[in-house]
């Protein structure tokens, strides 16, 4: 990590950053799991609220992309452009906004076995305007958010690349918990803020 990212993200801190984390068990191959966590363009299928998302260039993730992402989120249409800081192929990006709400964080695929894998998403943001002032509220939204997409994001993959699940059938929340709750205690973070 260069010095100008760690005082960024001392910065960060400093000025009241939230973070969360997800981890969730998947029933498939880590490069399929990749290849659906690493395409930005997929986020509509497992991302609630975002209503597109696009990368440049576009398929996998590479340093250097950058994403337009609009979504939406308590009666609000917000957009947010980002960008991708670090990739180790196949395993795990780091990203960052850069305009829109401030916030960082990181995707990572573990490998378990040849037929199962373990998915980590991280996400930092610093909240807006007046959020600031309840900080444990926006904590609270932003953890069963992540948790909610990292359910829909399993089922994606396992359901081969389409989420084709019949309406009211929620497989979100079973598996899914955060970074803490992981086997290895690593809940991926290592000085980046996740993606959203």
């Amino acid at each position: 990590m260069s010095y100008f990212s760690v005082m960024e993200t001392m910065n960060i801190a400093a000025r009241g950053v939230i973070a969360v984390d997800a981890v969730v068990e998947v029933d498939a191959p880590a490069a399929e799991a990749w290849a659906v966590l690493a395409d930005y363009a997929r986020d509509v299928e497992w991302r609630d609220g975002v209503r597109s998302m696009v990368p440049t260039p576009p398929g996998p993730v590479r340093a250097g992309t950058r994403t337009a992402e609009t979504m939406r989120a308590a009666g609000r249409t917000l957009r947010n452009d980002g960008e991708v800081t670090t990739v180790e192929d196949g395993r795990r990006f780091t990203w960052r906004t850069t305009s829109g709400v401030r916030a960082e964080g990181s995707r990572a695929v573990v490998p378990r076995d040849g037929e199962s894998c373990r998915i980590e998403l991280t996400l930092r943001v610093v909240p807006p305007g007046l959020l600031r002032l309840v900080p444990w509220a926006v904590t609270g939204m932003l953890r069963r958010g992540l948790r909610r997409d990292a359910g829909r994001l399993r089922a994606v993959i396992e359901l081969g690349g389409h989420d084709d699940r019949p309406d009211g059938v929620d497989l979100t929340e079973s598996g899914v918990t955060s970074g803490e709750d992981s086997p290895s205690g690593d809940t991926g973070r290592s000085g980046s803020f996740p993606d959203w």
